[in-house]
């Protein structure tokens, strides 16, 4: 009996046990549902990771950014949503038996922690600086908290017209701006930016470049497009090389023939103005320039070697219209003529001495030959006649401070053409007073001409150009003494250039 009820104990424990197990076992399933999209524009997010926790279950988003995860056993779950270049994100799912939850993901851009770097701060030069040279360095420095690469755009502008230079994607800190112009006040600023947050900006600085150069020298360049420029320079006789080159004219205005007075502290010059040839001024910094002439413009035989004069004082200015000579006031008022070639001949040169007693003319036929250099009185009185009737081209007249010595040119070749080319051109200085003239180009080199000769400042030496007789060669600025005794030192100063004044 007693074992009989043992057995029946042992198969009642078995059964409950077998039941609970069975019970145990179950455990329901639901479904977690949801859709990713950008946090700032909401469009949705294709092939985002969607991953539960703890299972590691993993589905990825549809083109809609919709996602679906079926069969889910119910529990708590983390839900996490992860797309590069974006922050991953994290939402809590509790899953129900024969439901669904849905979850909604807005990735935020992984640069959105990302802070901007600060603004750059302007180290050289000092803000307000004066008095600097046409090239400045520029330096400024900023700082970004993520150590993000930075790029840095600088602006520049100035207080005498609407150019701004902008110089783009720099990444030192340190530009060196050259090319600035005399007497401006320029105002810079500095963007930096690492391409990730918006553009930072500094303050705006200011300097001032010096007023004006100091240069002795006045020339013309060829531009690209076949201009005149204007350029003023220095020259270094310890070191034998130009300095201080300063452009002073634009490149899209024909503008040559440039002539310095010191009393005026001006330089004229001569431009393309409407199809006219007309004289202008502009301070020695290439600024404030003023046409002079309008009503009757400066006309004659080949603009290459019409010539003009300052009055001593720089109130005056004489320049050439075919047979006539003008005589006008440097702000443009009181135009009168004061000559007229008797035989209808061009006046192409003009100079007019120191103490405005005579002027020294070159007059040409219409194919520039049949030549004479003559002078004048202020009443149109020939005074003297320097050399007439001459065979080949004339030119190149500069009458000395003391109104001694007159310089020229003249081709002794006696070549003409109709193209007016000069294969043998020498200087000459005429003596007034004994009516002798000397060549001092005895010593050129065969096959080049000597041309535009100035006196220098202390009429020791002169300025002129050398170039080959081909006509297409380049042309280089020389100068040398004018005693005719010493041995040959021409100098050169300036290569490519022409039409040279040393004031």
């Amino acid at each position: 009996m007693k074992k009989t009820i043992n057995l029946i104990c042992i198969l009642s424990l078995a059964f409950f046990i077998n039941c609970s197990e069975d019970t145990t076992d179950y455990i329901g399933e639901g479904t977690i549902t949801g859709r990713v999209v950008e946090a700032d524009s909401f469009d949705p997010i294709e092939n985002a990771k969607i991953t539960i926790s703890p299972t590691g279950n993993t589905v990825f988003t549809d083109l809609e950014g919709y996602f679906i995860m079926a069969n889910i056993e119910e529990g708590e779950y983390s839900v996490s949503a992860t797309k590069e270049e974006y922050l991953t994100s994290f939402e809590a799912a509790t899953v129900i038996e024969d439901s669904e939850v849905n979850v909604i993901f807005e990735l935020q851009d992984n640069n959105t922690l990302n802070k901007p770097p600060s603004a750059p701060q302007l180290i050289t030069p000092e803000d307000g600086s004066e008095d600097l040279e046409l090239s400045v360095e520029l330096v400024w420095s900023s700082e970004d908290p993520d150590e993000d690469d930075l790029s840095y755009r600088l602006e520049i502008k100035n207080d005498i017209d609407n150019n701004t230079i902008l110089i783009e994607s720099l990444i030192d800190t340190t530009y060196v701006i050259s090319n600035l112009k005399y007497g401006v006040k320029y105002f810079w600023q500095v963007a930096v930016s690492d391409a990730i947050n918006e553009d930072v900006l500094s303050v705006v600085n200011t300097f001032k470049t010096k007023y004006n150069p100091d240069n002795r020298y006045f020339y013309v360049k060829k531009s690209d497009n076949n201009n005149n420029i204007i350029y003023s320079s220095n020259f270094d006789e310890d070191n034998g090389e130009q300095i201080n080159e300063v452009q002073l004219t634009s490149e899209d205005k024909n503008s040559w023939r440039p002539r310095k007075n010191q009393a005026a502290n001006l330089i004229a010059f001569l431009r393309t103005e409407d199809n006219e040839t007309h004289l202008f001024t502009m301070k020695q910094n290439g600024s404030d320039i003023q046409q002079v002439t309008s009503e009757i413009a400066v006309a004659g035989y080949n603009f290459n070697n019409i010539d003009y004069s300052w009055s001593s004082n720089g109130d005056r200015l004489i320049y050439p219209h075919y047979d006539k000579l003008y005589v006008i006031n440097k702000d443009g008022s009181g135009l009168q003529q004061i000559y007229q070639t008797l035989d209808g001949s061009f006046i192409t040169e003009c100079d007019w001495s120191n103490d405005e007693s005579m002027i020294a003319l070159k007059t040409n036929d219409i194919l520039g030959y049949n030549a004479s250099i003559y002078t004048i009185d202020m009443e149109g009185a020939v005074i003297s006649t320097v050399i007439s009737d001459v065979l080949g081209a004339l030119g190149g007249l500069n009458i000395s401070v003391d109104n001694k010595l007159l310089l020229y040119t003249l081709d002794v070749s006696e070549y003409q053409n109709a193209n007016n080319r000069q294969l043998d051109t020498h200087i000459f200085i005429y003596n007034f007073s004994e009516a002798t003239t000397v060549d001092i180009s005895s010593d050129k080199d065969s096959g080049t001409i000597d041309l535009d000769p100035r006196f220098s400042p202390n009429e020791a030496e002169i300025i002129f150009v050398n170039t080959s007789n081909d006509g297409i060669s380049t042309k280089s600025i020389y100068k040398m003494s004018i005693d005719v005794e010493s041995d040959s030192d021409r100098v050169k100063l300036f290569e490519n250039a022409l039409m040279p004044d040393w004031e």
